[in-house]
């Protein structure tokens, strides 16, 4: 198997079942009663967040029984060139208390390279996607970043910031929320969603997960957005950080960012 544009789209039809699959049990259990474990590094883990990721694996399996798929529940199975990424609740905290900033992020990398992803949050009602070459869709629109601005006429969104709190980098980012048209905190897939569209220009995070970004990764470079981590670099198994944004303000961002951890 090639990744060629039409084995990327049937690959990406098989992604948007199986994130269909993991809506149908995560709806099930939305805001009903359910036990709530902490893992072993005290974040929350449910039954949905379980069952969703069976339900996804399922789906993956039984199309491309020869792909490894990495998942947040249940680590990596199978090995090769083919690895999908695999996060049945992004936001399980918010799952937990019952507002509907959580998702189901399933992206595929080939090779070391993301090629394509889908971002499904069911209790808002949202499905975007995307794969390499071939453009980026919300809700089977196509999407793109907002064009050029100055960042004194942008909007400007973070998420996790522990790491960046303690790091001098912390100057820079109070240096570019001093220049920002407007700030948010939206978090989660959400942000990405609207950047992505053009709802929101920059976005700040720097303690991810690739499971949390991969799917999204895919679809805001596909709509003409730059996604990387904080130095610049590609994203990859490792990575947990990122600068997101319309390329123009991406630029400005990381030159703002150079050295941010020393």
């Amino acid at each position: 198997m090639s990744a060629e544009p039409a084995f990327l789209d049937a690959a990406l039809e098989v992604a948007k079942r199986a994130a269909a699959a993991a809506a149908g049990v995560i709806n099930r259990y939305y805001r009903g009663q359910f036990e709530v474990i902490s893992k072993a590094d005290d974040s929350p883990v449910t039954r949905a967040d379980i069952e969703s990721e069976q339900a996804i694996r399922a789906v993956l399996s039984a199309a491309y029984p020869d792909h490894a798929i990495y998942g947040e529940e249940e680590g990596t199975t199978g090995d090769g060139d083919w690895l999908w990424l695999v996060d049945p609740i992004d936001g399980t905290k918010s799952f937990v208390r019952g507002y509907p900033m959580f998702s189901t992020q399933i992206a595929l990398m080939h090779r070391g390279e993301l090629v394509l992803g889908v971002s499904c949050a069911p209790a808002a009602g949202e499905l975007a996607w995307a794969r390499r070459g071939g453009g980026a869709f919300l809700d089977g629109q196509p999407i793109r970043v907002a064009a050029a601005q100055p960042l004194e006429r942008s909007a400007l969104s973070t998420g996790n910031l522990k790491t960046l709190a303690a790091a001098p980098g912390w100057a820079a980012l109070a240096g570019l929320v001093r220049r920002a048209g407007r700030t948010r905190g939206y978090g989660d897939y959400y942000h990405y969603h609207l950047l992505a569209r053009g709802g929101i220009d920059l976005v700040i995070e720097s303690d991810v997960n690739i499971l949390d970004i991969a799917a999204l990764a895919v679809i805001v470079r596909e709509a003409g957005g730059v996604f990387t981590d904080l130095d610049g670099a590609p994203l990859g198994l490792d990575t947990s950080t990122v600068l997101a944004g319309s390329p123009a303000l991406h630029a400005e961002a990381l030159a703002a960012f150079q050295g941010w951890r020393a």
